[in-house]
């Protein structure tokens, strides 16, 4: 069997991070809705909010697979990425970001349309609040997907944002188990779950290789409160592995009967949650793909969510980086 070219490609929407610094009070008066959720929106809703928060903006590009993926290759994984970029100077940036970093953009596809962008509103205590327009990224349709677009790739990465289009996310994930992928699906969100339970629920059974859910989407797929254990122990009885991530508190992972309690990496202060929990699964991609045991790849992955939370946006500073790969190469060795 030949050798793959690309040790993960990504699936889900190139969107474009707008982010923005607000207390809780603009929250409330102005964005309907739970706080640290996300809701689809038109663009014009996130033109409004943005002139009501004013100028001080910053902008970088993200995506819950995009982020996952990208993060993945500045950990030295070979990546390329499946989704659809518009036709405009913003789609152009993000084409540009995502190979220079080393990612293959041969597999994007394009649209005339303007591209994605999501307005993340960042309140004091670090939590985000997201509001999204798809924009050239929502027409990428089910025909769009095919065999090729897997093929060299040894594992796909699917965002649970593709499950607002169930035909689409059905395309994906067959197309990627015919070409022989192993998966892993992020639930993304606790509106994303409880829109898609049913849908989610049969992809487990038919076999999913990692599923990533945090506290908020493991309690809305399972409907009731219980301990975050438990919730991995339920998920992994499905027969792959389960990460509940809990955020500052670390996270559970299990697959079988090996459960792994995996201790976050402690900070002096939060920024911005933004992308910590794609950073977290960068890191256990990284460490899951390069034979790491469960444990080895939970810490990398508590390590890149701890320094993802200090900085603005979910783009880690690239001064950061040649210390990241040097202690995720470390981690297991003697």
């Amino acid at each position: 069997m030949a050798r793959p070219t690309f040790d993960l490609i990504g699936v889900g929407n190139p969107i474009m991070d707008v982010l923005a610094h607000v207390d809780d009070a603009f929250l409330q008066q102005h964005v309907a809705g739970d706080k640290g959720g996300m809701v689809l929106v038109d663009d014009e809703d996130i033109a409004d909010l943005v002139r009501r928060i004013g100028s001080q903006l910053a902008m970088m590009p993200g995506g819950a697979a995009a982020n996952t993926t990208l993060g993945a290759t500045k950990l030295g994984l070979k990546t390329t990425f499946l989704g659809k970029i518009g036709g405009d100077i913003t789609a152009e940036h993000y084409y540009v970001n995502f190979t220079a970093a080393g990612g293959d953009g041969t597999r994007f596809k394009r649209a005339t349309l303007p591209n994605g962008r999501c307005l993340s509103m960042v309140t004091p205590d670090g939590q985000r609040t997201m509001r999204t327009h798809l924009g050239a990224a929502m027409t990428l349709h089910p025909d769009e997907v095919t065999h090729a677009d897997f093929k060299g790739c040894r594992h796909a990465h699917i965002e649970g944002y593709l499950l607002f289009n169930p035909a689409l996310a059905n395309k994906v994930m067959d197309t990627a188990r015919a070409a022989g992928c192993t998966l892993s699906l992020d639930l993304a969100s606790f509106e994303v779950v409880n829109v898609a339970r049913d849908w989610i629920f049969a992809q487990l059974r038919a076999g999913v290789d990692i599923v990533f859910a945090n506290e908020d989407e493991a309690r809305a797929l399972f409907q009731r409160d219980a301990e975050f254990d438990d919730y991995a122990r339920e998920l992994a009885q499905f027969g792959g592995i389960a990460a509940v991530k809990m955020g500052k508190d670390g996270a559970w992972v299990a697959r079988g009967q090996d459960l792994q309690r995996i201790f976050p990496v402690s900070v002096e202060r939060v920024v911005d949650t933004t992308g910590a929990g794609d950073a977290w699964a960068a890191g256990f991609l990284y460490g899951f793909l390069r034979g790491k045991t469960l444990a080895l790849a939970g810490a990398i992955g508590s390590m890149m969510g701890a320094e993802t939370v200090q900085h603005l946006g979910a783009s880690i500073p690239d001064i950061h980086w040649p210390r990241l790969r040097a202690h995720a190469e470390d981690f297991g060795r003697p």
